[in-house]
């Protein structure tokens, strides 16, 4: 009977990098470390190395004073989802110009260095590990290796966060087994692994996020893996038909009724998030409704647990399109809502779905007859 090596990667921190300034020789430092802390770069090896190292040794620090949000949009193609926070500020799940979708377009404040200022993360990623492995050839004369400049993000339906391949060189990002078997024989279908992605994670458990290690290299990997150029980690963001998550839920509500995240229109009307006063959700819930509606009015009526709003407008056609529009808005702040038509109007009864979620504070004389336009 022949025996065979089990299947083995190892992953090994590169250690004794110094804070990275504008203009520092990264590779020579990777280099340098790679030869400390495993005999130096082989054929077939994989440098992970932390965004943030080519943000500062780029530059690609924010002005100072900039604010974070105009960052944020600067940075940004399109906002996927916004929540107000409890300080007043609105955080923002964004697609990035350098590619992934991730909060805030990785505008970020740690492990920044000793300067306080935010850094932005390279706007082609794969640009710069491309560049960056063939420095690390010409110093070693490594042909076969990979390089993935790694991020952190989280990820739909799953706690926490992990790295990923934010840029991606010498390595095949996705591996397709479709049309191959698996373990028993049944054909796979619909399998493609984040090749990239996974290397990126566990390249990761050696860095750490506070261990002052922001590179990685990992030996071992199958020659399948590799290829010489190959597409990227852009490759690895879903797109067109693909990208079943374009929008949050209550983004996608909203941009329905005009209120697209990201625009002024969201910004007038106001952003759902911490606040969740049953009044500043009411208030949102009218602001939405009535962007398209200018002849329309709804009369507000504060109850001990509920609030009745009432709907008049021109015609009844008018206030059956106000009233659609009032109960399709209250989903996307979490409430109930139950209407009936009257003469020339209609009221609906507004209450939270999840009543212990909600207060019912502010409320004041005025509120008790306020009318919202």
């Amino acid at each position: 009977m022949s025996r065979t090596e089990p299947p083995r990667i190892t992953v090994i921190g590169l250690t004794g990098l110094p804070e990275i300034t504008p203009g520092m020789d990264v590779a020579g430092l990777l280099v340098a470390a790679a030869e400390q802390a495993a005999g130096g770069l082989r054929e077939g090896d994989v440098v992970a190395l932390s965004s943030k190292v080519l943000s500062k040794s780029l530059g690609l620090r924010a002005p100072s004073g900039a604010r974070r949000e105009d960052l944020v949009r600067a940075e940004s193609t399109r906002v996927v989802v916004e929540r107000a926070r409890a300080d007043g500020s609105v955080g923002r799940v964004v697609e990035a110009i350098a590619g992934p979708v991730m909060l805030a377009a990785g505008v970020d404040a740690s492990n920044t260095g000793h300067e306080p200022d935010l850094l932005l993360l390279p706007r082609d990623p794969d640009a710069a590990a491309r560049e960056l492995r063939e420095q690390l050839r010409q110093r070693t004369g490594v042909r076969h290796l990979g390089l993935l400049v790694t991020d952190t993000a989280g990820r739909p339906w799953r706690a926490g966060v992990t790295d990923f391949a934010l840029g991606s060189v010498g390595l095949a990002p996705l591996e397709d087994l479709r049309g191959g078997t698996d373990a028993d024989g049944r054909p796979l279908m619909v399998t493609v692994r984040a090749l990239a992605d996974e290397l990126a994670a566990a390249a990761d458990l050696v860095k750490g996020k506070s261990d002052g290690i922001p590179a990685a290299l990992v030996r071992g990997c199958p020659r399948s893996w590799f290829e010489d150029d190959g597409a990227g980690a852009r490759s690895l963001i879903r797109t067109g038909p693909g990208d079943w998550f374009r929008m949050g839920h209550v983004e996608a509500v909203r941009a329905a009724l005009g209120a697209a995240p990201g625009t002024a229109e969201a910004m007038a009307v106001g952003i759902p998030g911490a606040d969740r006063a049953l009044s500043e959700r009411i208030r949102r819930v009218i602001a939405v409704a009535l962007l398209t509606e200018e002849d329309a009015a709804v009369d507000l009526e504060a109850a001990p647990d509920a609030f009745t709003l009432t709907v008049t407008a021109p015609d009844p056609y008018a206030v059956g399109r106000v009233t659609a529009r009032l109960e399709v808005a209250c989903w996307s702040e979490d409430l109930r809502c139950e209407s009936a038509a009257a003469a020339g109007s209609a009221t609906l009864r507004i209450t939270p779905a999840d009543a212990s979620s909600v207060t019912f504070e502010g409320r004041d004389a005025d509120e008790q007859d306020q009318r919202a336009r």
